[in-house]
């Protein structure tokens, strides 16, 4: 039996929706499989950038210093020392109005009271014998990192105290190292201390 124009007209309008839905599962598959490399790429970027930031902060972790100082020969002396790098050389400056020559010591890398004791007594003078307070100095160390190496400056206060001696006067006393701030220059160094030196006791 043949199909009726109308048969003809639903049969028709059946296969283009069926057309039409396969054209709509193929688009779909089409986005979904883009999506899917979209978010694989969008991973991976967002790994190497993970990596990238972590490789940075070690970088950055190497090329600086953390140094720990360690009294000696009864506060006289600050030995300095790092918790992860092999300190190779060490140079300290102290504020101008010290007129303290730059400390470089051949050795140990230590920080020595001797150059800065006179002048440190004179500013201290006139009150208390037993005082405490802090100096700054900026310090610069060069270390070992690998096969490199590296060079690292910074501003630090120098703790100290003076103690009376009877009938002998005071001795000064180092007692601790403390980072003030990473880099620094002379400037900086002396307007630390003309903002912060100890006044005579009254």
């Amino acid at each position: 039996m043949s199909e009726t124009p109308t048969e003809r007209r639903e049969a028709a309008a059946t296969r283009r929706r069926w057309v039409t839905l396969a054209e709509l599962v193929a688009v779909a598959g089409v986005l979904i499989a883009a999506l899917s490399l979209w978010q694989s790429w969008s991973d991976r970027r967002a790994d190497a950038a993970d990596k990238a930031a972590t490789a940075r902060v070690e970088a950055t972790a190497r090329a600086r210093a953390d140094l720990v100082a360690t009294p000696r020969d009864d506060g006289r002396e600050l030995l300095l020392s790092d918790r992860t790098h092999e300190i190779a050389d060490a140079v300290l400056t102290w504020p101008s109005a010290f007129q303290a020559a730059v400390q470089h010591p051949p050795g140990d890398p230590v920080v020595s009271a001797a150059p800065i004791t006179r002048a440190l007594l004179q500013a201290t003078d006139g009150g208390a014998d037993d005082r405490s307070g802090r100096v700054p100095a900026m310090i610069a160390v060069t270390f070992v990192d690998g096969d490199a190496q590296r060079t690292a400056r910074g501003i630090y206060d120098v703790v100290w105290r003076t103690q009376g001696r009877f009938g002998r006067g005071r001795v000064l006393r180092f007692e601790a190292l403390r980072l003030r701030e990473r880099g620094g220059t002379q400037a900086r160094v002396d307007a630390i201390w003309a903002r912060e030196k100890p006044q005579p006791s009254r």
